[in-house]
Formats: C-alpha cells, structure tokens, sequence
C-alpha cells in the first residue's frame, strides 16, 4: 500500500502524533527517526487539496498516550539510577503498558496493514532512550551482554538498572598446604556453627571445616577494590585439600556481582592480592575477563602434571620401581571411584591416561613419582590401588602398599593452548 494512503487512513482514526505516524512505515525508509518520518508524511499529505489536518501534539496522540515525548526524561532517570557506578555499555528494554500495544494493532489494522508492518512502540522506546543515554553517558549501546541492563517500566512509572558482574581472570598458586580452593561449610551443621550454648563439635562452632581458602584470600580482595555486591570463585577443576599447586598455576575466574568500579588497575589488585595472602596463595596474569571466561575455565579438560611422595610399606629396589613405572607410562587407567570421594560422585568406572611416569627412588621405602595424566585422574588411587578400584596401579605392579604422602600439582594445561586467548579479555 502506498505510504500516503496509509497516513490518510491512520490520521482518520484520531489525533496521532508524528512518531506512530512515522512508525507505521518505519521499514521503508533509512535515516530519519519515526517522528522525522512522520512529520514528513503530514506535510505530503498537506499538498493534497482534500487533505484535512491539523499539526497533533504528541500528548493529544490517542496512540501512545504522550509516551512519545518522554524520551529525555526517561533517559535523564535511567542515568540517575547509575550514577555512582562505572559502566561502558549499556541497554535499554521497556515493558509498555497494554493499552498502547492494543491501540497499536487498532491504528495497524485502520491503517490497512499488517500486524507486524513498521516497528512497534518498544523498539523506539529502546532506541530513542538509549541514544539519550549514550549521549549523556558517553558510554555505548551493546546487545551482548552490557555492563548495565536498563528496564523502563512505563506502566508502574519505574525504571531498574541492573548492574551486570564484572569478571577478573588469573592462575593461583597454593603454597601451603591443608587449604581447600573455596570455602568449605561444616556438613555436620551446613554451616550454621550452630552458635550459641550449643556450638557445633565437628567445626568448633566457625561453620566452616577450613579457616582459609584460596577463595577467601582472593575474592574479598577483589570484590573490595570493585565495590561489588558479592563474589563467585571459578576455578578450572580443583586439586586436593592437601595438595599444593606449584608451577605455572591453576587458571581461575572471580566473578564480581554489582560492581560500582569496573576501572580497576589489575597490576595493583594483583599485589594487593599476594600481599593479603602473605605467602600462602600467589596469583598471577590478572586480567579484565568476559563472561564467557568462566565457562571456558570451569569446561577446561586440563592435563596435569603431578609429583607425589610416596611410602611403602615393603621394601622397594629401583630396578623393580622402574619396571613399574614403565608399565604405568602410557597406560590406560580404569578408576571406580575412589573411597574418599564416593560420598559426592557418582559411583562408576572412569578410563583416565597416564602420558609419562618417572620415579626416583630415596631408599627402600620412600620415593617421588612425577606423572603426566589426563584430567580426571585421580593420583592417590594410581599409587595406592585404592583397594583394587584403581588397575592398574603402582601398588598393584609392585606388589606392596604404597600411599602418598606429600602431593603437588605442577601444571594444569589446557588441551588447545595456549589458554589466555584475547577474545576472552578486555580492555
């Protein structure tokens, strides 16, 4: 239908404004905002000797109600609501009241067309108030996950702004050991300590198993110098309470809900980190992540490579150490799940690899193993057997008990590295 025929049918329905005019014909032509294209429309229609109309306010439109003149004061509250708080990327969703998308199908149908010809109410909204915003804020507009999501609640005279997390990548080392990687609640008392006369006997009434974590001498570190809400710590698998990770480190995401500061020096968070743990956590290459970094740490199927000191409970020779190495050295492992483990995973048998195995021996009962394994290999159960879950196994080839005694990770390794890739990070 011809765009003048459909302004003459919908300025017979009642007094409507120039932007629902222009909106009705909105995919048919670029560069002009709806009321641009509306008031064009009015003037062409003006050159018509039968025409009859007269100029329309945008509070007179029976359409939108006087919606359409409430583009810069809505815009002006969106950026009150974050004023204290650091963003570069914003939108902006609104939520019309009924009665304007109803008149809108009335005035589409009046005017010949389609439900779904021009553009509807909202997305003018969205758009009109989001360019106010970008100007006032000098900030941009991003349909991928923004900083600050905008909700503009025309019916209940409400605008929301919700600050969307922020997230910091690095690797952390653990250097001491007995210090699990987030924190652990007490499953005696799910963490209440049960505090009062009655204090809980399994966790002395802290509610946690554990005085640290890596999480504890981390996240409150960060969340502090971001001005957040609340933190989530995700790691890229985890190792053992007892164990120490060494080397290049375990890659890690910290997740920081409602930041009011996303500018921060990673370099001097970095240290401030380090010098809060005092030696026993070290973090390294933190860096402005994206949200999808965190699905791709917690996905991560990471090699690792480990050393371990061992005991037996029988005399060992180096010649038949080093025939059992031998045989563990490319190998493919089957682990029921372990004993220790069993009370929180599922019960079944896992295939793991072992890409190399060393050992060298202190004496008859003592030696240190390194071994390269596959992610998921559980190590305490290659050495010892873990009762014949585990085959095969160290104890099993030599035919006496052997038990870990002493545990470091020394590199967790991505299988596409390298890991850090750029499209992950921000500036």
């Amino acid at each position: 239908m011809d765009v003048l025929e459909v302004a003459t049918r919908a300025t017979t329905t009642g007094p409507v404004c120039d932007a629902c005019l222009g909106r009705l014909v909105a995919d048919r032509s670029f560069g002009l905002t709806n009321a641009e294209r509306g008031s064009a429309l009015r003037v062409s229609l003006s050159l018509r000797k039968d025409a009859d109309h007269e100029p329309v306010t945008t509070a007179d439109c029976w359409v939108c109600e006087g919606r359409c003149d409430e583009f810069d004061g809505w815009a002006e509250r969106a950026v009150r609501a974050v004023e204290d708080a650091e963003f570069a990327t914003y939108n902006v969703g609104t939520r019309p009241p009924p009665i304007i998308e109803e008149n809108e199908v009335l005035l589409r149908e009046e005017a010949g067309l389609d439900a779904d010809a021009g553009e509807p109410f909202k997305s003018e909204f969205n758009r009109e108030v989001g360019k106010r915003v970008g100007r006032l804020t000098g900030t941009e507009v991003s349909f991928d996950r923004p900083d600050v999501q905008f909700t503009i609640d025309l019916e209940d005279d409400d605008v929301n702004a919700k600050v969307n997390s922020t997230f910091v990548y690095g690797r952390y080392r653990k250097l001491a050991r007995e210090i699990p990687q987030t924190e652990w609640p007490c499953r005696e008392c799910d963490g209440s300590g049960r505090q009062g006369p009655d204090p809980c006997d399994h966790c002395g009434g802290s509610g946690y198993l554990y005085d640290d974590s890596v999480e504890e001498f981390t996240a409150p570190i960060i969340e502090d110098v971001f001005d957040g809400t609340e933190t989530t710590f995700h790691g890229a698998g985890r190792e053992d309470v007892d164990a120490r990770m060494l080397g290049t480190g375990r890659p890690f995401v910290v997740e920081i809900e409602g930041p009011r500061r996303r500018r921060v020096d990673v370099d001097r968070l970095e240290a401030d980190v380090n010098a809060f743990a005092d030696g026993a956590v070290e973090v390294e290459g933190l860096r402005h992540a994206t949200y999808d970094m965190v699905e791709r740490v917690k996905g991560l199927d990471a090699a690792k490579r480990y050393r371990a000191e061992v005991t037996f409970d029988d005399d060992v020779n180096a010649d038949g150490l080093a025939d059992a190495m031998a045989e563990l050295d490319g190998a493919t492992v089957e682990q029921y799940t372990p004993n220790r483990v069993d009370h929180r995973r599922a019960s079944l048998t896992r295939e793991r690899a072992v890409y190399g195995a060393t050992a060298d021996i202190a004496d008859a009962r003592h030696a240190t193993v390194e071994v390269h394994g596959a992610g998921g290999l559980y190590i305490k159960e290659l050495i010892s057997g873990d009762e014949g879950r585990t085959e095969p196994s160290l104890a099993g080839l030599l035919g006496a008990g052997a038990a870990v005694t002493a545990l470091d990770v020394l590199a967790v390794e991505g299988e596409d590295e390298p890991f850090e890739r750029e499209a992950f990070f921000r500036d």
